[in-house]
């Protein structure tokens, strides 16, 4: 199976390090230019992720900017015709699964069944106090969320009873349009990679080296069709090097990866526009 490239959208989130100056004062029509480029280059997905808030203390680690996936996401789809649309990740303990399926499931149908549903366990406790949702037992609720979403995904009619979520029977309209919705778990412990083999179909770590990717991976007796989708470790630059932006995605290939989100050298939208340019007959070869 070739190689997957998707990217990382940029201005949508924008981390201390993470983020070049001409994101912050970016808006719709610098992220238009950019989505729709990278669908009409033949891109796999792009990602948005979820933060409702970040604690002072942690801005400067994490930094401030977060669009809603859901609204962010709605909102490409009606730009776009092919690339899928990710979330990277969606933290399940701020929702209830039926709120998922309803809410996604109509981004689902809106976008014509591009979603991939990127999940994650979470790790800002204040956070989870903020909002009401239980910390401490997160992992376990999460696992049952997980579950209790895929009971009631692409079907009008639900219902489920585990340990944390019990609910039904009740209607859910519109709902999704995928029989099988792809959910990818994000997380960089043993933990998150036994949930995605278990619950899921794939796994997209974050903060792990390559070599450290790999053997995780290697524990694991991985089921047909399971995705790896890794962040690269340090910035493609396809314009400046293409011959290191060609090595460093065989290096994510090697370490098992069946999917990448490329992350860029730029510097402005036109240049992030030539990133994108440069890339996709990289990565299709």
């Amino acid at each position: 199976m070739a190689l997957r490239v998707g990217i990382q959208t940029p201005i949508l989130v924008q981390t201390t390090r993470g983020h070049a100056g001409w994101e912050e004062a970016a808006g719709t029509d610098e992220l238009r230019r950019l989505v729709q480029a990278a669908d009409r280059l033949g891109y796999h997905h792009l990602t948005c992720s979820e933060h409702v808030m970040v604690p002072g203390s942690e801005v400067g680690r994490r930094g401030s900017v977060y669009w809603d996936p859901l609204a962010t996401l709605a909102w490409i789809a009606a730009l776009t015709e092919r690339i899928r649309l990710a979330t990277n990740v969606v933290v399940l303990g701020y929702h209830h699964p039926v709120a998922l399926a309803k809410r996604y499931g109509t981004l689902d149908r809106l976008s014509g069944g591009r979603l991939v549903l990127g999940v994650g366990v979470g790790s800002m406790e204040e956070e989870f106090s903020l909002l009401g949702a239980p910390f401490e037992d997160r992992g376990p609720r999460a696992d049952d969320a997980i579950r209790a979403l895929r009971s009631c995904w692409a079907r009008p009619e639900v219902s489920y009873s585990g340990p944390f979520h019990r609910f039904g029977p009740f209607t859910v309209e519109p709902h999704g349009v995928q029989e099988h919705l792809p959910i990818w778990v994000g997380g960089y412990t043993r933990r998150s990679l036994a949930r995605a083999v278990e619950l899921a179909d794939g796994w997209t770590p974050f903060a792990l080296r390559l070599p450290a990717v790999k053997e995780l991976l290697a524990a694991f007796d991985l089921p047909a069709g399971f995705e790896v989708v890794l962040g690269p470790p340090r910035p493609l630059d396809p314009v400046g090097d293409p011959e290191g932006a060609r090595q460093l995605l065989a290096e994510m290939e090697e370490a098992g990866a069946t999917a990448v989100h490329a992350g860029f050298v730029h510097h402005s939208v036109e240049h992030f526009l030539e990133q994108l340019e440069a890339l996709a007959p990289l990565a299709a070869g």
